[in-house]
């Protein structure tokens, strides 16, 4: 176990260097970042100075060593656009998403599982041609026009539901105001219901043709047929024998989708007007405020490669035969 993690934990560490190495050539690809931090009327003598205090002015490879110093460090110096620290700005926006992808994720896992149990079960039938093209439909239609499908049904035309805006759960939550984390908890669903089914269509329509294809592989096993045989009961035969042998390669999508998630709901936030880390990486761009976008990076790696070692402790529980 130890060496496992170990190793792990230096591939993960190959990976950030990975991650900041790319941040900052695109950085450096898109011209000297000196002009970022001055104004437009400033002279050539100021610029000269901002490069200095920047560090702008040393070699490459002293530069980069410097911003891997300061990342380790989770400094990546002030926004432009908020004039404050940038992984302070990251930090404020993540509870939002992390609420909105683990919500989709939620959605997608309660409705893919039984949809593909009940698919396998009925290969053949109606109702299984129709939850397949239900789930090719789920993968075909990009989630931003989806929401603005949404918005346009549920928002404008119906008055259901709210079509921006957002409640907090989880700052109050990381602060212990419990009473008032729980007492937003229905209002937070109630904004997150048109920005979770956009996140997690895909999601759930994937999860949904991969346990029907893993059950149907499963159930024509020779240990389904010999508990068959036994007469124990159709449903336990399901739950405890088929499910079980196929939920490790759905394990290792839920655990991946999460990170992929929290990547993928930049569009989606911005259509929606959610104040989460997507819709900030996306006004970031757009401002050019270069300082926010590498901390987004940076965090988002991170998460994902706390995630892939999760997900690989728990394929190495579910399955003995795993090794680590």
């Amino acid at each position: 176990m130890w060496t496992f993690l170990i190793r792990r934990l230096w591939q993960s560490l190959i990976v950030i260097i990975g991650v900041t190495l790319i941040s900052f050539i695109s950085l450096q690809m898109g011209g000297d970042p000196t002009y970022l931090f001055v104004s437009e009327n400033a002279s050539a003598e100021e610029i000269q100075r901002a490069r200095e205090a920047l560090g702008f002015d040393a070699p490459l490879h002293i530069q980069y060593l410097t911003y891997i110093w300061n990342a380790a460090h989770l400094d990546f110096g002030n926004s432009l656009s908020y004039r404050q620290p940038a992984m302070g700005v990251v930090l404020e926006a993540m509870p939002a998403t992390i609420e909105l992808t683990f919500f989709s994720l939620v959605l997608a896992i309660a409705l893919s599982i039984p949809l593909g149990i009940y698919s396998a079960l009925k290969r053949g039938t109606p109702a299984d041609g129709a939850i397949m093209t239900f789930a090719m439909l789920g993968q075909s239609i990009p989630n931003f026009w989806m929401g603005i499908m949404m918005i346009m049904f549920f928002g404008l035309y119906l008055g259901w539901l709210p079509i921006s805006g957002h409640v907090p759960f989880l700052e109050p939550l990381f602060e212990g105001n419990f009473a008032e984390a729980f007492g937003n908890l229905p209002g937070s669903l109630y904004y997150m219901i048109m920005p979770a089914i956009a996140v997690g269509s895909y999601t759930l329509a994937r999860n949904a043709r991969l346990i029907r294809s893993s059950m149907l592989e499963v159930l024509s096993q020779d240990f389904v047929r010999t508990a068959r045989s036994k007469g124990i009961r159709e449903r336990q035969v399901i739950v405890h024998h088929a499910l079980r042998n196929a939920w490790l390669p759905v394990v290792t999508m839920i655990g991946l989708e999460f990170g992929f998630l929290l990547g993928g709901v930049v569009v989606v936030e911005t259509v929606f007007s959610y104040p989460g880390i997507g819709r900030l990486v996306f006004n970031a761009i757009n401002q050019r405020d270069i300082p926010v976008v590498q901390a987004s990076v940076i965090l988002l790696a991170l998460v994902f490669i706390a995630l892939n070692l999760i997900v690989d402790l728990i394929y190495s529980r579910l399955d003995p035969r795993v090794k680590l």
